[in-house]
């Protein structure tokens, strides 16, 4: 049976009954009846909603209970001297992102493959319904978890934070790995295998970087935009990276840039000269390479991941050796490149990480 749009909004019947099921009220409110009925101005209001990135709606009859009840809250956290205004409408733009484009995701790639009609003459609407009924308990359960435990994870490292001022400009390194030849590869292939070649790319990077202790910051399809506290773990992190894409004959060559300095980060992102320039790096390394500035090639040398230079290196081993001592064991090697110009950044001198092979 064909659903007909509702004669009053000449929405799908379907679509409505969906946003019922999800948000679990009905509509009751214009957006200025909510907005008093939370006891916000509208001005506030509109300020968050568009902040979480809903669309201006007029005076429709939208909203829900629930809206009441988020708009109540945002403002109950400003009254209460918690958060500033303008605090309150960064919380709502960060949230309203990154669920965004979850929700994106889910419904692209994940619902959409799960609500194929199992049976000839069935159509998605009979399907969607029930399986949304089921998911949605357990999507939220799931999502809720794991908010709390990056929340944890995140708060622990705050607190571990030197002083306060390091806590929103911090030193950390920071990576960018990058597909070599891309460009190239989107005049050839076609977009499923595209599509499949930038989604495993991701979930390797995601994984390795998560395994090993970074965070991953975002995704550009051919790019990957990490950080890490220690510089050994950021080495570790790009070496890997190489490692794995070279094993793998699907995958183009990539190339990592690392720098290490102080990186403002603001809502997930990172910002900053050290940012830039592990950008630029990358655009400079060697295929299947990873290239430093110097201030990480000195953060290795200084925490003895890396020696200075292999002469530095043989002169310890003889030393620990005649004092009858283990010699100092190094994960990484770094070689010095040439020095180059780089617009806005002055003249650099890259440094050529490897992982060095134990002494036999």
């Amino acid at each position: 049976m064909d659903a007909h749009p509702d004669p009053d909004t000449g929405e799908d019947p379907l679509a409505l009954r969906l946003e019922q099921l999800i948000l679990g009220a009905e509509r009751r409110y214009t957006p200025f009846q909510a907005a008093r009925s939370a006891g916000v101005s509208m001005e506030l209001a509109s300020r968050f909603w568009r902040a979480m990135g809903f669309a201006d709606i007029g005076q429709a009859k939208a909203l829900t209970e629930a809206d009441v009840l988020a708009l109540r809250r945002l403002a109950g956290l400003v009254e209460a001297g918690l958060l500033s205004e303008a605090m309150a409408v960064q919380v709502a733009r960060s949230t309203g992102q990154t669920t965004a484009r979850l929700a994106e995701w889910q419904i692209d790639s994940f619902l959409e493959g799960l609500t194929e009609p199992p049976e000839p003459g069935m159509t998605r609407t009979e399907v969607t319904y029930p399986l949304m009924e089921l998911l949605l308990p357990e999507l939220e359960e799931f999502l809720v978890y794991v908010w709390r435990r990056q929340l944890a994870a995140a708060t622990g490292r705050v607190v571990q934070a030197g002083d306060d001022e390091e806590m929103v400009d911090r030193r950390l390194a920071v990576g960018f790995a990058d597909l070599v030849g891309f460009t190239r590869l989107t005049r050839r292939m076609e977009e499923e295998e595209l599509g499949e070649l930038v989604e495993a790319f991701e979930t390797t990077a995601a994984d390795l970087v998560a395994a090993h202790g970074g965070r991953l910051i975002k995704t550009l399809g051919d790019e990957v935009l990490y950080s890490a506290d220690d510089a050994g773990i950021a080495a570790e992190i790009a070496l890997r990276l190489i490692e794995t894409m070279a094993n793998d004959e699907t995958m183009p060559e990539l190339r990592v840039g690392i720098a290490f300095g102080t990186v403002t980060t603001r809502m997930g992102d990172v910002f900053g000269t050290t940012v830039n320039l592990a950008s630029r790096l990358t655009s400079i390394a060697p295929r299947d390479a990873v290239l430093v500035d110097g201030a990480f090639a000195e953060e290795l040398i200084r925490t003895k991941d890396a020696p200075a230079s292999e002469a530095e290196a043989a002169e310890a081993a003889a030393a620990a050796e005649k004092e009858g001592e283990e010699p100092p064991s190094y994960r990484f090697a770094l070689q010095p490149m040439w020095q180059r110009p780089v617009r806005g950044l002055g003249v650099i001198e890259p440094w050529l990480l490897a992982r060095r092979e134990a002494e036999s």
